[in-house]
């Protein structure tokens, strides 16, 4: 009886306890040692800068150059929109621009008639006036000339009023045209970064809204970790404070950092995030950035999504301890 409870009860319960120490010694030897004072720490996330690469009209894709995970540079072209629409309204548009230029040479034409009809009838009126004067010719005569004078004159204020008219429809004709030059440059998609492409939201043949989304983009040289602080922490770090990042995946390297945005305002920390206060604490975001030029030299390692943990400098005096120096994989 005695034995089978020993058996039963007591080895379980002695193995069990085995375990759990055996677990803890191990948690404690890949645990960084304590922080010394001058530095807060703060788990998180790698991030990166998103750029969505949308349609700025509605229409229909009709190519996506790029997939998931592809490496992309500044100004490649990613995805096509049909055009067919456009170009024709272009040739339209270019048709009109050249029939408002033609307007114009006409006006300036008449303009010109004008001109010479109105130089005809002040000369008439001036010989007439002479002539009414030594009683050669009647004052109704005179009366004609000086009506025929003054319907030259608006004539010619007619005809440039039409030269204005012509000059507005080109601006108009050439404004419209470079709309619709526009609208086809738009419809190729472009990236104005070079990075990563993080999903591939639309397939040839799809018709999207304006502003639909294509692809994103992650900027792979704006990379940042967010943590969350509390007051007494948080009060003193300054924008430019060093850091320093650690990624789970990646213990034994030492990713230098710098800070680069301090919120203003405490919050209730994030659910999702994980940190080693309580959650219901009112907290500062904080927001740790790599330094580009270093994510330049490794971009094609850059890797966003991976946990790890945010280390501060509060106090500029104090030196980085052994296990925070920087160290890069080479």
């Amino acid at each position: 009886m005695n034995n089978n409870f020993f058996k039963k009860r007591i080895i379980p319960l002695v193995a069990l306890v085995i375990v759990a120490v055996g677990g803890v010694l191990i948690w404690k030897a890949y645990q960084v040692p304590g922080l010394p004072a001058g530095f807060a720490s703060g788990n998180g996330r790698i991030e990166a800068t998103e750029y969505d690469i949308a349609t700025r009209r509605s229409g229909r894709i009709t190519e996506v150059l790029a997939r998931e995970g592809d490496m992309v540079d500044a100004g490649q072209v990613l995805a096509h929109m049909d055009t067919m629409d456009l170009q024709a309204e272009l040739r339209e548009a270019d048709a009109r621009l050249r029939e408002a230029r033609e307007g114009k040479n006409y006006a300036n034409a008449i303009v010109s008639q004008r001109e010479s009809e109105r130089t005809y009838a002040k000369t008439e009126l001036k010989r007439s006036l002479e002539l009414v004067k030594k009683g050669h010719i009647s004052r109704e005569k005179v009366d004609q000339d000086r009506t025929a004078r003054q319907t030259a004159e608006a004539a010619l204020r007619a005809a440039r009023v039409r030269v204005v008219q012509s000059e507005a429809a080109i601006e108009a004709a050439i404004a419209r045209t470079e709309r619709l030059k526009t609208n086809i440059d738009d419809s190729v998609l472009k990236t104005p970064i070079r990075g990563r492409i993080l999903y591939r939201l639309a397939e040839p043949g799809e018709i999207l809204a304006a502003g639909g989304k294509v692809l994103t983009v992650l900027e792979l040289t704006d990379v940042y970790m967010t943590i969350y602080l509390p007051t007494s922490q948080a009060g003193k770090i300054t924008i430019g404070s060093e850091a320093r990042i650690k990624l789970d995946a990646l213990p034994e390297f030492t990713i230098p950092a710098t800070v680069s945005f301090v919120a203003p305002e405490a919050q209730f920390t994030p659910r999702e995030v994980e940190t080693r206060s309580e959650r219901e604490k009112l907290m500062f975001r904080i927001k740790v950035k790599i330094d580009p030029a270093l994510l330049k030299q490794r971009i094609e390692r850059v890797k966003t999504g991976l946990p790890g943990v945010a280390y501060v400098r509060l106090d500029q005096n104090s030196e980085w301890p052994a296990q925070l120096q920087v160290r890069l994989p080479q």
